[in-house]
């Protein structure tokens, strides 16, 4: 039986334990290694009572996390990066999402990546090698988690998912100026000698062999490659054509060789006054210009693409004979 003043000792000390394991924690989601642990004056002994006792949680081989801290994917994905140690970087799919390019959210399995001759294994998860993983490779989030850039995330990718996906986030990537094409190119001829056979396939996409590369929304991907599947010509995507006022005018589709043009309400069907004004005035200097301008909402493009389709095949029909 312990006497008061021995419980008041013992409350101080469990006390201190927790002080010491909420500073190895900081900035980490509520993570920390037993490394990091022990460095703070913490023994094996107390991690292993705490975490018997429940007041820790095992979440990997060296890794701990407290049970009242809400376990969320960023959360988990720290905590994987700390038990495989550094140096260690989020990768494919994960970093895609990371970045927010289109089409991708950050969710287990998560992907990693460490330079090669490290052999870690983390069940439930994909642990890659790489021999070429360079400091213009790989940055920090703000919130602290290592992962490689944009550039090398869209190299990374090309051998991990669709074409089709890998449209997604390149055209979102240079959208958000996540990247450049040029520079983009630039990393793809640094790594081309090494060994990265799955180059080809992100240079096809890059040169448009992809039927929606250029759509700048999940919409316009979603509208061009329905018109693929239906036998429409390729359309150019984000195509300056002509000036209202100080303003360029850009719109979503043009049929090349054709004055047809395709809009697509996404974002602007919800718009304030002063989108409203612009619009008009784009769309009063398109038609002034002799444009034939058909717009869908995104319940047409999803909901009744057949007859948005229809209409599209029937102003190229005037247009072209298709």
């Amino acid at each position: 039986m312990v006497d008061v003043d021995g419980a008041g000792r013992l409350t101080d000390a469990m006390t201190d334990i927790g002080r010491r394991l909420a500073a190895s924690a900081t900035g980490q989601h509520g993570s920390f290694t037993r490394r990091q642990a022990i460095a703070g004056g913490v023994t094996r002994a107390m991690l292993r009572s705490r975490d018997q006792s429940g007041n820790l949680v095992k979440i990997g081989r060296n890794t701990y996390s407290s049970p009242f801290v809400e376990r969320t994917p960023r959360a988990d994905l720290h905590a994987l990066l700390l038990d495989v140690g550094d140096p260690v970087f989020a990768s494919g799919p994960t970093s895609a999402a990371l970045h927010g390019f289109d089409g991708f959210s950050l969710k287990a399995p998560f992907h990693v990546i460490v330079p090669r001759g490290r052999a870690p294994q983390r069940v439930g998860h994909f642990v890659h090698t790489s021999t070429d993983l360079e400091r213009i490779d790989v940055e920090t989030t703000s919130d602290g988690i290592p992962v490689i850039t944009p550039t090398r995330a869209l190299i990374d990718l090309a051998r991990l998912v669709t074409p089709a996906a890998l449209t997604g986030a390149l055209d979102s990537a240079l959208r958000d100026g996540k990247t450049s094409e040029d520079f983009l190119h630039r990393r793809i001829a640094a790594l081309r000698g090494k060994g990265r056979h799955s180059l080809p396939a992100l240079v096809d996409v890059i040169a448009g062999a992809e039927i929606i590369r250029g759509g700048q929304s999940w919409l316009e991907r979603e509208y061009l490659s329905s018109a693929a599947k239906a036998g429409l010509p390729r359309a150019d995507a984000q195509v300056v054509l002509t000036r209202a006022g100080d303003r360029l005018v850009r719109v979503d589709c043009r049929y090349p060789g054709t004055r047809v043009i395709v809009e697509l309400l996404g974002y602007r069907w919800h718009r304030s006054k002063a989108q409203m004004q612009r619009d008009t005035e784009r769309m009063n200097r398109l038609q002034l210009d002799g444009f034939i301008v058909l717009q869908f909402t995104y319940h047409d493009v999803v909901e009744r693409c057949a007859e948005v389709v229809a209409l599209v095949r029937l102003a190229l029909r005037a247009q072209i004979g298709v």
